[in-house]
């Protein structure tokens, strides 16, 4: 009886007209739909969605694992994918072990997403004598990232929209601390102040993330400040809301 039922569900799936399209388009549609939840869930529908979902021209990937550039779409290092990233693409980092990421200079739009079912299985580290990790100076968006600075900060932000979104950053804890903090934004300029619209010109917009360690959790040197802050306790973190926006 079991057995029947799967595969009506089955028989139903492969007669449905979305089937019926070709790779091109059903890749196209895909295209418009977020990385995380929503295209990755698409990859568990069947063996063509995964492939379709999977495929290198909507997400390129970095695993430590490779060597050589063999593999379409994967590369040995953060470093390595966002230099060959096109503007506006997603970046997916594996889970499980550390990645370094000393410096890295993000100057077009990009999204990077961790790998892993939570942002603690997929970490950024950056070394010490490193300004940053990642240096952004476009719209960027991170998400279910952990990003790890020894000295320094996580992430430095030079202009654009970057919004970090479910990630957890970790600076340095005492006695060096004061050298320390997770966010720096040196943003500054008329154009990010043209309009007042929210989302619109230099800023940053963090949500659900967690901040450890650090003498503060934004460090601002341009006209930039931080605003709408809101904070929730857990058992064992604490998770920020907030926006560094113009005054």
């Amino acid at each position: 009886m079991k057995d029947n039922q799967s595969w009506k569900r089955l028989r139903r799936h492969v007669e449905s007209p979305i089937n019926s399209l070709d790779d091109g388009c059903l890749m196209h549609i895909f295209s418009f739909l977020s990385p995380i939840p929503d295209r990755y869930n698409t990859a568990l529908v069947c063996h063509r969605w995964c492939y379709l979902a999977c495929h290198p021209r909507l997400w390129l990937r970095v695993d430590r694992s490779v060597k050589e550039l063999s593999e379409p779409g994967v590369y040995p290092s953060i470093e390595t994918a966002v230099s060959a990233a096109r503007p506006g693409d997603t970046i997916l980092i594996s889970a499980g072990g550390n990645h370094l990421a000393s410096n890295i200079q993000i100057k077009k739009p990009l999204c990077l997403i961790g790998g892993g079912e939570l942002p603690d299985d997929t970490m950024l580290v950056c070394s010490r004598g490193s300004d940053s990790a990642l240096e952004f100076s476009s719209t960027c968006k991170l998400a279910n990232l952990t990003v790890k600075a020894e000295l320094g900060c996580c992430l430095l932000h030079r202009s654009g929209r970057l919004t970090i979104d479910g990630c957890i950053l970790q600076c340095e804890t005492n006695p060096l601390d004061y050298l320390s903090c997770p966010i720096v934004s040196t943003a500054s300029g008329p154009k990010g102040f043209a309009t007042s619209a929210k989302g619109q010109g230099d800023g940053v917009s963090v949500f659900r993330t967690r901040i450890e360690g650090g003498i503060k959790a934004v460090s601002t040197s341009g006209a930039l400040e931080l605003q709408r802050v809101r904070v929730i306790y857990a058992r064992t973190s604490l998770f920020f809301w907030f926006d560094v926006e113009g005054r």
